[in-house]
Order: structure tokens, then sequence, then C-alpha cells
């Protein structure tokens, strides 16, 4: 039992309470370990993976992992952490991405060993009568404890009555599906332990036990891992672009990510130089969710890229029909940059090359012969002229 309770420990932000869950462990029954979430965008992130690894961490020690979809709850949108509220997503784009979420999440939980639920099943059956039930055991004052809700209504901001009920109908969720413990980002501390409370209003003498984990830092090191601060590293992306992002991410972030991403002793893992180390986590990552074999061509390539100073082999090719065009053009018509402001600030901070001479000015491009364009450390395109 010490040695499951530790492995569970690692990496955690809080655990209410230790006590409870220690006594959970020993009991030697099969716990009800839940984790919900609401299909409201289409991609998961390695910063999702911290959550859904401890689910793995879970289901390798025997126990029932229950990966609830919130395709109710996420017509309202979890108001956690936001400043307004959010819009009403259609039931089109929420059954597009649920398929999209179990796809990703099954690449790293057993999907023959996880319990899917959908709270639809009974938020959708519980009627006038329940809903009001439900209701009466949380306060509008409760509620605003929330530093979310509080802010917004102190800074005289729009809260619906429909965000209010958003916490409730979470923690109804423990109660249908009787969990023994329920995890979440620490974000999300508020609504775990409203689920412990409605547990015990609704008479589960034994409520679940919350697990809250860190929100994993982006690839910049300062804010949390966000599509919407394009710092991420998404489930779906190709082997290159995950193996080069993170390598791309700072030694002191390197650690963090084994704390949260993994399983090694980092006790290890801080004797080995940061660069290894970090090509060893690259290559574990990329290797669970594209395989062995691309994992290790990732890890070739980018050493004979960056560490040889190299041009890497199969770079895709770019034609064009134009005679002439602006460098800062050309970077974000062949997607090496996503604004002439980004290429210029590329080019001026000397990170375009052309056939790996530096170039300095947004000059006219002559295409009279083909030659290797490079941005930033990773992306690489040969440039050709268009056959007439």
């Amino acid at each position: 039992m010490k040695e499951a309770f530790e492995k569970i420990k690692r990496g955690t932000n809080e655990i209410i309470s230790i006590e409870e869950l220690k006594k959970k462990l020993s009991s030697g029954r099969k716990l009800r370990i839940k984790l919900g979430v609401d299909p409201t965008a289409p991609d998961l992130h390695l910063g999702h993976t911290v959550i859904i690894n401890k689910l793995k961490t879970f289901q390798d020690l025997g126990h029932q992992i229950v990966f609830l979809i919130g395709d109710f709850t996420a017509r309202i949108g979890d108001p956690s952490g936001r400043s307004e509220t959010r819009p009403i997503m259609t039931e089109e784009q929420i059954q597009k991405n649920i398929k999209t979420y179990t796809d990703q999440v099954f690449k790293i939980l057993d999907k023959e060993k996880t319990e899917v639920a959908y709270n639809s099943k009974w938020l959708g059956e519980l009627g006038v009568n329940g809903l009001l039930n439900l209701a009466a055991k949380s306060t509008v004052a409760q509620m605003l404890v929330r530093d979310d809700f509080e802010k917004r209504y102190k800074e005289d901001r729009p809260i619906s009555i429909l965000e209010f009920l958003y916490p409730l109908l979470q923690a109804y969720d423990s109660v249908a599906l009787k969990s023994d413990v329920e995890l979440g980002g620490n974000d999300q501390k508020f609504n775990l332990l409203l689920g412990r409370q409605i547990q015990r209003d609704y008479g589960i003498k034994d409520p679940q036990i919350v697990i809250t984990m860190p929100l994993l830092e982006g690839t910049d090191g300062v804010k949390k891992m966000s599509k919407s601060y394009n710092n991420y590293i998404a489930l779906n992306d190709t082997p290159k672009d995950m193996f080069g992002k993170i390598m791309s991410i700072s030694d002191e972030l390197m650690y963090k990510y084994y704390e949260l991403l993994s399983q090694d002793d980092l006790s290890i893992i801080k004797t080995m130089h940061p660069k290894e180390a970090k090509l060893a986590l690259a290559v574990q990552i990329v290797e669970r969710r594209h395989g062995k074999e691309a994992a290790l061509k990732e890890k070739e390539e980018f050493n004979k890229v960056f560490a040889k100073k190299d041009i890497p082999d199969n770079i895709d090719e770019y034609p064009v029909d134009d005679i002439r065009l602006k460098l800062s053009e050309l970077l974000v018509k062949s997607d090496m940059a996503q604004s002439k402001n980004e290429a210029r600030r590329l080019i001026e901070q000397g990170g375009v090359k052309i056939d790996s001479q530096k170039v300095e000015d947004d000059f006219a491009v002559d295409f009279a012969k083909s030659f290797i364009l490079q941005a930033g450390k990773r992306k690489f395109k040969k440039i050709i002229q268009k056959s007439k």
C-alpha cells in the first residue's frame, strides 16, 4: 500500500485528504477513479495528459477508471477561470469533439479496462424537481467564494444562473458514478470539493477523495499550456513537431515535465547531461504517441540537424511561380511564418537562412535556381521554380 500511495502522490498538487485516501487504498477493493472532461475543443495537449497519466497510474494499480465525457455540461461550458460567459455549443460540435477526445485518450489508457460514461444519461433525466432539489443544496454566497465568480461580481461582469448550476451538475456526476476519487487541475478545486459535499448530501457516507494536479507550463515556460497562448504540444502533433517542441523547452522546465509526464526516477535523470536527458524525454513522449520507430527517427534527425549543424533529409518542396518575391512574403506563402510581421522579425533576428547562409535583409528573392530556405531552428523548405 505504501508503494502504491507514493506512485499516486508523485507530482500531485493536493490530496484531500491523505488519510482518507490511505484508508481507501488499504481496504483492498477496486476504487472508482473519476475524471470528467467537457468536449469543448477538438484537441488535447500534453497539459491534459498530466491528469490522464495519473489515471494510468491508478489503472496499473488495478483500480477502475471512469472517463466521464460531459456531453450535457459541455452545453454550458466550465466557467472555471473564465472572465465572461462561454458561448453555447452546438450538438454537432460536441459530438465531433467527443470522437477526437476518445481517440487521443486511449493512446494512454487501456480502452478495455476503462469505463466511458456520458453525463447526459442522468442529467438529461434529472427533471425540474431533481434540478431544484440539487440547487437547494448550495447558496449564492458559497458560489461567490470561487475566485473567478468573485472577481466577475466585483467587476460587475455578468454571471449567468446557468454558470452557477455548472459546479452543481459536475458534483452530481460524482453522485451518479459513486466515485471514490476524482482528479482535476488545481483550478478545479472548488468543483471537486463541491462533489464531496453533494455526495454527502445525497447520503454517501464515504465521499470521494479530491486529487488536484498542477497546471503544466507550455513551451514558453511561463504560461499554462494552452492553444490560446500558442505554447502547446498537441497529442496530434506530427512526430517532428512534437520532438522539436520538447527539445525547445528550458532545462528547468524539462525536470517538471519528467515529474508530471513520466515515471522515471528524477534522482537518476538529474545525474544525466541536460541535453541527453531532454533527448530521452522527447523520445519517450513521441514513442507513446507515434511508436518507437518514429521517435528514434526524429532523434537521429534532430542530432543530424542540430548537433552536426547539418541540413535534414527529405525536405518538403515549395514550388513558386513568381519571378521575384519579397523574402517575408515567401516565408508566409510557404507556411514558415504566420504573418509578414513575424517573418520580418525572424529576418531581423538572424533566424532566416538561405543555403545555410544567414540573411539580414528583407530583399526580393530571385528564383532562377532552387535553394534551401530555413526559418528558425526546425523549419526547412526547398524552394523550386514551378514547372510551366
